[in-house]
């Protein structure tokens, strides 16, 4: 388990989130980066530019193009230090070729923070990287952009006509978030169809509940959208209406996490300890091979009730653990679409002026050594959802006809 000395909160989330932002990661380890003020050519006052003594690296190329821009770019008011600096940064993190490894200016990152804490103002969907492409993970439940026909897959081409080929998942929130109230044009392609469509979202404020219950012909449907910072504490009041409503005569559960994209590990840990007696949740494996296991951390109450886990291509990452592991350890059966399949771990590392770093340092396993990154978790019971019939969940009601007869 994690040591609470080290005060590192590990997170996998696959998507920036267009209501905040979002990125895996863990908290926690300050850096000795110069914090930085705003400086061009009429505040000059570069600090700190000595290489390291334990690197034998030559800047020259470097600061011979700082100095070129300084002296023969034509438009001197564009010339801002800091975000030079950033710029190089942003290079430097993006020439290891990983869409989760990035650095976040100050806005940025605050943005990536706060997506978690469930209230924003945006489109309301999740994004990922695929192909070095942008991708939709999910849209989010009743938000603009899902009433707007934006679906889990699609890619995001352009945004106000700007291509995003190149583009780093935190770049695309940054051009497509904004106001409520103001509008944003995405170009998309739908997954597999051949002609793109231009679609022109209003923003709004979203808010992102973590958990809601229903039941259904005598069965629970659990439905956990993220694994934020207010889940657990919303999972047990859940945890209590299923208790208190279900006693001994509910016939099942079913564990919605389609369109989950992710969130703090240690929710993962926590909610599939709800349904595992005892064992191993997950394996983080870094680079250097050193391995560690993560356990069922308390008792759970919902112990030995049927259960099926509803997924769909927008289940990433943390979501993907608790699938993955249920499935793994033959607790429930898992029905619906196979997941995203993101099985890298990333640290968020905070930087002085409030930037962070968001540095990809380990994979993720499921109990029995299986590495989904890329391939995804498969469902014991593959089914889509008909997009053309609306008014019917497939997946859904397949889910509650399975669970029935566990």
């Amino acid at each position: 388990m994690i040591k609470p000395a080290t005060f590192r909160i590990v997170l996998l989330i696959l998507a920036a989130t267009i209501v905040g932002g979002g990125i895996g990661y863990s908290v926690g380890k300050n850096g000795s980066f110069p914090q930085l003020t705003p400086r061009t050519p009429d505040n000059q006052n570069i600090v700190n530019t000595d290489v390291p003594k334990d690197r034998d690296v030559d800047f020259s190329l470097f600061w011979d193009v700082w100095r070129r821009l300084e002296r023969d770019y034509i438009d001197k008011s564009k010339i801002n230090y800091e975000q030079m600096v950033w710029g190089a940064i942003r290079g430097m993190t993006a020439s290891l070729g990983d869409p989760y490894t990035v650095f976040l200016p100050p806005e940025q990152n605050k943005e990536a923070s706060d997506d978690l804490n469930g209230e924003f103002e945006g489109i309301g969907a999740q994004l990922g990287m695929k192909d070095e492409r942008i991708v939709v993970v999910a849209p989010l439940k009743g938000m603009p952009a899902e009433t707007a026909g934006i679906r889990a897959g699609d890619l995001i081409l352009k945004v106000d006509g700007a291509e995003t080929y190149g583009w780093t998942v935190p770049e695309a929130v940054d051009k497509i978030r904004g106001e409520k109230g103001t509008a944003v044009v995405i170009t998309i392609l739908h997954e597999g169809e051949q002609e793109t469509k231009d679609i022109s979202i209003m923003r709004g404020t979203i808010q992102v509940p973590s958990v809601e219950t229903e039941f259904r012909d005598q069965v629970a449907i659990l439905k956990l959208y993220q694994f934020g910072t207010h889940t657990n504490d919303e999972w047990e009041q859940q945890i209590d209406t299923i208790v208190g409503t279900c006693g001994t005569t509910c016939d099942g559960l079913i564990l919605d996490l389609r369109n989950n994209p992710g969130g703090f590990l240690q929710g993962a840990v926590y909610v599939s300890s709800e349904f595992l007696k005892d064992g191993t949740v997950v394996v983080q494996e870094q680079a250097n091979g050193t391995r560690e296991t993560y356990t069922v951390d308390r008792r759970g109450r919902l112990l030995s009730i049927p259960m099926v886990v509803l997924v769909n291509k927008g289940s990433a990452s943390a979501s993907e653990i608790v699938a993955g592991a249920l499935k793994a350890r033959g607790r429930a059966r898992i029905v619906g679409e196979k997941t995203f399949g993101k099985g890298s771990v990333q640290e968020r590392q905070e930087l002085p002026g409030g930037a962070g770093l968001h540095i990809t340092t380990a994979k993720w396993l499921l109990p029995d050594d299986t590495w989904i990154n890329g391939t995804g978790v498969f469902p014991d019971i593959e089914i889509a959802d008909d997009i053309e019939t609306a008014d019917i969940d497939e997946q859904l009601e397949r889910a509650i006809a399975v669970v029935k007869e566990i």
